[in-house]
């Protein structure tokens, strides 16, 4: 990002012809054409969209004064032609949001999800759907507005006392979002026959039938970006570190106020007008990035148009396909369909921007007595398991079970805790070991793409096949998470490994898949709703045998553990000042790679991918004041599992006989835990 403040510099000294010359000679050639073969490959979609609606020679008469006798004229000026703007509009405003996000919090994967507006909006619709559908009178667009207001809200709360720093809003903003998707996510378990239509807007439907919405989101985005462009300056110089940005006298905490604020209104009349259209920001900045706009000032150009010609191309490719059923098939979705593919070809093609590592810009608690704090969990642990075991609703309510009468409850219970147990003492190592090798806050074994690969498996699985039993979804699962892994490094083996190119290979890996998984879950199939249940974490049909397997792989991955973690201490201070240690660098991150890959794989073939334990237990441990990598790691190891056993137990008993999905409650649990740990440093 250092390098924002020297192109600043430059921009202030270049004059005259010479300063012309030299800004030509910098502009991002690839971006702009990327930029250019999107645009025209939407515009030829358009086009044939718009013959087979219309003659080419009622177009013009279409636009400007249709014939309201003409039917077809009617459909393309008022359903057509609004579509196509309001895509325009949407793709640019996403874009510059994305752009923005990753300059004000020096995060390359920050982006509209981040800061927990999409899932806020989502919570809102959901909750006035099934507690107050009378609020949906006045607009479906003030519902989300309202819950978007008050997720960012949550956001700038809890990070408010540090100064809205980068770190502080990225962990806020990734709880808030994490904590509104999942209960969210449970309604939509528990109440799915009332929430089905909230499936096609949560993927992005851009489907129009007037002009109210283009006119009612152009000058809300002309406004916001109008901001962002005045703030073109002080933008820049907070891509520097605190230190050097307060040495140049800029108020942090205002400006980083303003950029917030300003992107999260773009995303939140986005959301509020046409749902939530996830990817686009994230690729939109990074795709402008790679393309060479090095300087933010490019950037805040080319991404919005970028993020335009995306999700116009997107659409139209929506339309092309699928015709008169084109508003029932979410285009956010197809977005990622798109644009994931495009991110990934790029990557190891183009060269990325260095990071500065995220983990060191936070000053957090030390302890000195981890010893102390590591029984203290242990022992939770050891109590929890007995109530899990033991304790449970009945025919005479809740009491404990012992000798002849735990001897058949023991047969169902033991082996999902056991599973529960180990999945979640994997997801956190795992976890643990991403944050330390890319030195991203937001790095979790999700994030790598590994968990929605499986998650791409199991939906193979599903359905091509007429009866896939347990046997066949576990092998499906494993072989896309393993295909996954494989992409991934095959995109960083390039640049060594390197944290930034993995983690945007991870993120539109995951993209990708997820946008496969909302078009089915939008399509209202049944199989859709048991793959949802096990996307959110279940551990409802864990046998004996299955708990034995995840047991033993646990154990001996556990056991491998000691081994990196000299390099887990060693690679958050930086690529350069490990290899000065004498280090291999691109092999100890490829040896890493490997293991969060089967710590992940084996967990989520058991509670499938969206606990996020990883991302939680050691953000936890940390803020417990654990800070070196062996008591980090046991800690978080300990934390994992005490988070997944909890769930599982209150998942399986708190509204018995009916369950919520263990990977659910522990987000519900973590989640809370997390906000009020970062409230209270």
């Amino acid at each position: 990002m250092a390098e924002d403040a020297t192109a600043l510099a430059e921009d202030g000294s270049l004059t005259g012809r010479r300063g012309s010359r030299r800004m030509l000679g910098k502009q991002p050639a690839a971006a702009i054409l990327l930029c250019a073969v999107l645009s025209a490959a939407a515009a030829a979609a358009t086009a044939s969209n718009l013959t087979v609606q219309l003659p080419s020679a009622l177009w013009l008469q279409s636009l400007t004064a249709p014939d309201i006798d003409d039917m077809r004229q009617v459909l393309v000026h008022y359903a057509f032609l609004p579509r196509l703007t309001v895509s325009l509009l949407c793709g640019a405003a996403l874009g510059l949001a994305g752009t923005v996000l990753q300059q004000v919090l020096r995060n390359p994967l920050a982006s509209p999800e981040t800061v927990g507006v999409s899932a806020g909006a989502y919570l809102a619709l959901a909750l006035a759907t099934l507690l107050a559908p009378s609020l949906l009178a006045y607009g479906r667009e003030w519902v989300a507005l309202a819950g978007a207001f008050v997720a960012i809200s949550a956001v700038f709360a809890l990070s408010w006392h540090k100064g809205l720093s980068p770190l502080s809003v990225v962990l806020a903003g990734l709880v808030v979002s994490l904590y509104a998707g999942a209960v969210g996510a449970a309604l939509i378990v528990l109440r799915h026959e009332w929430l089905t239509s909230l499936f096609i807007w949560g993927a992005g439907s851009l489907g129009q039938q007037d002009w109210t919405t283009t006119l009612w989101l152009l000058p809300r985005i002309g406004a916001a970006a109008l901001v962002i462009g005045l703030m073109v300056r002080p933008l820049t110089l907070l891509g520097l570190d605190d230190e050097g940005a307060r040495s140049l006298g800029v108020p942090l905490g205002v400006y980083r106020f303003a950029g917030l604020a300003a992107s999260v209104a773009l995303i939140a009349f986005v959301v509020a007008a046409v749902g939530v259209v996830g990817f686009v920001g994230l690729a939109a900045a990074s795709l402008a990035r790679i393309g060479g706009a090095r300087r933010l000032s490019q950037r805040l150009v080319m991404a919005p148009l970028i993020g335009a010609a995306l999700l116009w191309a997107a659409d139209q490719a929506v339309q092309l396909a699928t015709r008169a059923q084109g508003d029932l098939l979410p285009t956010g979705a197809i977005t990622a369909l798109l644009g994931a593919p495009l991110l990934l070809w790029l990557l190891p093609r183009l060269a990325l921007g260095l990071e500065i590592p995220a983990l060191t810009e936070e000053r957090l608690p030390r302890t000195g007595r981890p010893g102390l704090v590591l029984a203290t969990i242990g022992l939770s642990l050891l109590l929890l398991l007995g109530l899990a075991l033991l304790y449970g609703p009945g025919p005479d309510g809740w009491t404990f079970a012992f000798g002849d009468q735990l001897q058949p409850l023991l047969s169902w219970r033991w082996p999902r805790v056991s599973a529960a147990l180990a999945a979640g003492a994997m997801l956190a190592l795992a976890g643990l070991m991403m944050q330390r090798l890319t030195g991203n806050p937001m790095a979790s074994p999700e994030v790598l793409g590994i968990s929605a690969g499986a998650a791409l498996g199991m939906m193979v699985a599903l359905f091509s096949l007429d009866d896939a039993g347990r046997p066949a979804q576990t092998a499906a699962a494993t072989v896309g998470a393993f295909a996954a892994l494989l992409v991934t490094l095959a995109m960083g083996r390039r640049a060594a490994y390197a944290p930034e190119r993995l983690l945007l290979a991870g993120v539109a890996l995951t993209a990708l898949f997820d946008a496969l998984i909302l078009v089915l879950t939008a399509t209202g199939d049944p199989r859709a709703v048991k793959l949802l249940n096990w996307l959110t974490g279940s551990t409802y049909g864990v046998d004996a045998g299955a708990a034995l397997l995840t047991g033993a792989i646990a154990f001996c991955l556990l056991l491998l553990a000691p081994l990196f973690l000299r390099w887990l201490d060693m690679l958050p201070l930086g690529s350069s000042a490990v290899q000065s240690l004498g280090v291999d660098v691109p092999k100890t991150r490829l040896l890493v790679l490997l293991m969060v890959a089967a710590l992940t794989a084996a967990s989520t073939l058991i509670v499938g991918p969206l606990t996020f334990i990883g991302l939680m237990a050691p953000h936890l441990t940390r803020r417990l004041g654990l800070a070196r990598a062996l008591p980090q790691a046991a800690g978080a190891v300990l934390v994992g599992a005490l988070i997944m056993v909890a769930a599982d137990w209150i998942g399986r008993t708190v509204i018995f006989p009916r369950q919520v999905p263990a990977g659910l409650v522990a987000t519900l649990i973590g989640g809370p835990m997390l906000m009020w740990l970062l409230r209270r440093r």
